[in-house]
């Protein structure tokens, strides 16, 4: 036992030392530049109703920013203990992300319609369209993004296409470059973008005019580290390299959060994300200070917290204000 310890603990060692090297640079950043920005001080007094409280006249489609969620529907993933804290993403429900402000949503399924994160299969996709349009019920003017993919290695659920427009029928925005121009308000009463990604890779483009929006249309680049600095920087640097939101006719994501390494035995995922939730805001005040932060589109995180929501919230009450 003591040998095997050993080994695990020689293991970790150059990664622990790289990481301490890493927070440290991020947190010296952190209090020298600072992590404020025009708006930052904004916290949304409904968050459930942030777009409508912001004006949806006034809040145009390539203006906001989205606060997202990475692997969406993974609560109550796995068997507690044992297989979850190496799945789970989120601990709140699709619903209650939604209550808390989250306007988008990265969802992965498998061949029977079920929510899963990599091999880890949970509830059914029905449970999440549920959760969807129950909030959508119980408000006026809020949009998501709802992106659905087949997860990697799997196979894409059989008529998913048909699925999907079924039950969101009219609540579904067509796919159209004309809307990323438009406002909330010019949408209703349709609300949801819905994005499908199938793995297939002979599944044709989504024409224009189409209910469901094609893989293209959101777009990202996903760094693999468990390294704070390099993500933080990584994900500046593609960003930078992006045409501003006002602009462009497709989505980008930025993930504010770190992916499990088993050569590093960092392979629980809530540790990594707490460490990154931190850097937030010094990634929007670096956006600014950089001269790149009309890029910032939709922006992710594990484990959602309400600071994070009020950060991209503050954002775009700043982009409507005209001060970013």
């Amino acid at each position: 036992m003591g040998n095997r310890v050993s080994t695990v603990g020689l293991l970790r060692m150059p990664w622990l030392v790289e990481t301490c090297k890493q927070v440290k640079i991020l947190d010296d950043l952190k209090q020298n530049a600072g992590d404020r920005f025009p708006s930052s001080d904004y916290h949304p007094p409904d968050r459930m109703n942030w777009m409508s409280g912001l004006n949806s006249q006034r809040i145009h489609i390539n203006k906001i920013v989205w606060p997202g969620t990475h692997d969406s529907a993974t609560n109550q993933i796995g068997i507690p203990i044992i297989t979850r804290p190496f799945a789970e993403c989120q601990s709140l429900s699709i619903y209650d992300q939604l209550v808390w402000g989250v306007r988008a949503l990265d969802i992965r399924v498998q061949h029977e319609r079920k929510v899963c994160h990599g091999p880890i299969a949970s509830y059914s996709i029905d449970v999440v369209i549920r959760d969807v349009k129950s909030f959508l019920s119980e408000t006026q003017s809020e949009i998501i993004i709802l992106e659905i993919r087949t997860e990697y290695g799997c196979q894409d659920p059989p008529e998913f296409d048909e699925y999907l427009v079924d039950q969101l029928g009219e609540l579904l925005i067509h796919q159209d470059e004309r809307v990323f121009g438009k406002t909330v308000a010019e949408l209703l009463p349709r609300r949801v973008i819905c994005v499908w990604k199938p793995r297939q890779q002979s599944a044709p483009p989504k024409a224009a005019g189409q209910p469901l929006w094609s893989a293209h249309s959101l777009r990202d680049d996903w760094v693999d580290t468990d390294l704070p600095l390099t993500k933080f920087e990584s994900n500046l640097q593609r960003l930078s390299e992006q045409p501003p939101a006002s602009s462009r006719k497709f989505f980008y994501r930025v993930e504010n959060t770190l992916t499990p390494q088993t050569a590093n035995m960092s392979v629980i995922v809530e540790p990594l994300a707490r460490t990154m939730h931190r850097y937030a805001r010094l990634f929007i005040a670096q956006c600014f200070s950089r001269g790149f932060a009309d890029r910032l589109q939709i922006f992710s995180t594990d484990f959602v917290e309400e600071d994070f929501v009020d950060a991209c919230i503050g954002f775009t009450q700043a982009r409507i204000e005209g001060k970013a």
